[in-house]
This record gives C-alpha cells, sequence and structure tokens, in this order.
C-alpha cells in the first residue's frame, strides 16, 4: 500500500511503530493511576489511556499493555481505584511507571472498603470493578464498572501530551 503525504500528496515511506507513538502523543490525554490491595499488597500502574464509555451502565476504560506484568495481579481485585492525577503529581506518576520498586512506598493513598487503591490530591477518582476485559492488538481494553466517584474541583488535571507532561492554562 502507498502512503502519500497529506500536504504534497507525494509519495512517503509508511509509518513504523516510533512515528505512530509520536502521532498518538499529538492527542492529549490525562494521566490516571489504576491500583487496588491484592493479598493485603497495594498494587498499581499508571494509565493515559483512560475514557468514558457509557452512562447507562456507568463505564469506563483504560487501556494496559499486554507485556504488564502488574495487570494480571489487578486483574483479580475486587475493585480498583482509578485516580486522575493531578497538575502537581507527575512524581506519582513515574513512580508508578517505575518497574522493580515498591511504588506505595512513597505515595499518599487511601484503600476503599472494598480494596480499591486511590492516591490522595487526585482531581478526581473512580471506584470501579473489571466489567470486561477486549484484547486489542499490544493492549487489553479494561472495561471497568463505575461504582462510586468524586471530584476535587479545585484541582486541574495532569496532561499528557506530546510525550511530556503538561499543565492547562487557566
Amino acid at each position: 500500500m502507498t502512503v502519500y503525504d497529506i500536504t504534497s500528496g507525494r509519495p512517503r515511506p509508511a509509518f513504523d511503530t516510533a512515528r505512530l507513538r509520536q502521532v498518538f502523543g499529538a492527542f492529549p490525554s490525562g494521566v490516571t493511576a489504576v491500583a487496588a490491595t491484592v493479598d493485603g499488597v497495594p498494587h498499581g500502574l499508571a494509565a493515559s489511556s483512560f475514557t468514558s464509555v457509557s452512562l447507562e451502565p456507568a463505564l469506563v476504560s483504560v487501556c494496559v499493555a499486554q507485556t504488564s506484568t502488574t495487570w494480571p495481579v489487578l486483574e483479580r481485585a475486587t475493585r480498583l481505584g482509578v485516580s486522575v492525577l493531578s497538575a502537581d503529581q507527575e512524581h506519582e506518576t513515574t513512580v508508578l511507571s517505575t518497574k522493580g520498586i515498591d511504588r506505595f512506598a512513597h505515595l499518599d493513598w487511601q484503600q476503599t472498603p472494598k480494596g480499591g487503591v486511590l492516591i490522595e490530591r487526585a482531581s478526581a477518582w473512580f471506584e470501579t470493578s473489571v466489567h470486561e476485559v477486549v484484547p486489542a492488538g499490544d493492549h487489553f481494553i479494561v472495561l471497568l464498572k463505575v461504582h462510586d466517584l468524586d471530584i476535587d474541583e479545585a484541582a486541574h488535571p495532569l496532561v499528557f501530551h506530546g510525550s511530556t507532561f503538561r499543565r492547562l492554562a487557566v
């Protein structure tokens, strides 16, 4: 298949995954923490592919890499906390993305009565359970049923755009 440059109309080489990632990065997204306690231990990951799905029933989704070693643990949880990280929580995102460390040793968090983990100072949060997991390429689309939620209207969200963290201008 020939691919054409959108501005010049001339043929150009097909894209690779590095280019795809770069172009995906042109779409700004929020950053979430998906976390729960499993066997009494908190586990979590950062996900920038969070979106609302349905009002009735109340559903949201996140996409998780099939190579994630954290997701198989989280998938066993009764409830998952989804925290929409606020503009001052870049550190939390970095910690939740780092392998081989105790991700919760230096994070402020709380556990819901059913085991979801919420990151404190988040701009919004949801308590969810796994509704359905759909394999999609090299990721899983995880549909989550919302059981409870809240918002801190004073906290602005952290935004991921162009492979960097940004803040909304006020």
